[in-house]
């Protein structure tokens, strides 16, 4: 059995939850715990984890809900595994509709579970191709950095986001709309959020390139320039 796996597991039955974490730590692998769907999705989008276990009777919102949340705004790839007593065909259509990528019905035995988190954590590894790069900027999805010309750059995560749809349509411009769309799907902020980020990101690409990077186009949206000194 894999030694080194990192799971995150949002269960609200304190009694179950401490049953996976003694067994899951007992082969050496780290384990967070969120009891709440708010907690569970904000480690989700923080962290660095090979794996979620996701209940779906959740106090607050549900794990559908989480689900598709985290899914919708983390570029990494974070396998699911939902775990729930909910075992009708409908149910489980509705979870793999959300984005999960495995289910286990309650109860279930603490050997399986393991076996399919070390199944669903060797899935990322297929997905080899994590860096994204263009002229002086690179960008790796998997570690989440971002560097000028080999220099690292600090950047928030919604400045991440921003910057990999940027720089994944490069030399094109992309439109605000889609920019929303990527960076928070169904849910867009209030109205200054995305120019309020795009400040920052601005600022930073600037600093360490010594000229601006990140334009905005008129009636378009924004646009990379520069990235090879073309500009």
């Amino acid at each position: 059995m894999a030694k080194s796996i990192s799971v995150l597991l949002v269960e609200d039955n304190l009694a179950i939850a401490k049953q996976v974490v003694n067994f899951l730590e007992g082969h050496g692998w780290q384990v967070d715990f969120a009891a709440t769907g708010k907690q569970g999705v904000q480690q989700a989008l923080n962290g660095q984890f090979d794996v979620m276990i996701l209940d779906l009777n959740l106090p607050d919102i549900d794990g559908l809900e989480v689900c598709k949340q985290v899914k919708s705004q983390t570029l990494r790839v974070l396998p699911v595994l939902m775990l729930t007593a909910r075992d009708a065909f409908t149910d489980k259509a509705k979870g793999f509709g959300q984005g999960a990528d495995d289910y286990l019905t309650k109860p279930f035995d603490l050997r399986e579970l393991a076996l399919r988190c070390e199944a669903l954590a060797r899935r990322p590894q297929l997905h080899t191709d994590t860096s994204v790069s263009e002229g002086g900027l690179s960008m790796d999805t998997r570690a989440m950095t971002v560097s000028w010309q080999d220099t690292p750059l600090a950047v928030t995560g919604i400045g991440f986001k921003i910057l990999h749809k940027l720089l994944s349509d490069y030399p094109y411009p992309v439109s605000r709309s889609d920019l929303i769309s990527h960076i928070w799907a169904d849910e867009p902020p209030e109205s200054n959020a995305l120019k309020s980020h795009m400040y920052t990101l601005r600022k930073t690409l600037e600093k360490a390139s010594g000229q601006p990077l990140l334009h905005t186009i008129s009636n378009v949206g924004y646009q990379l320039k520069g990235l090879d000194n073309d500009v």
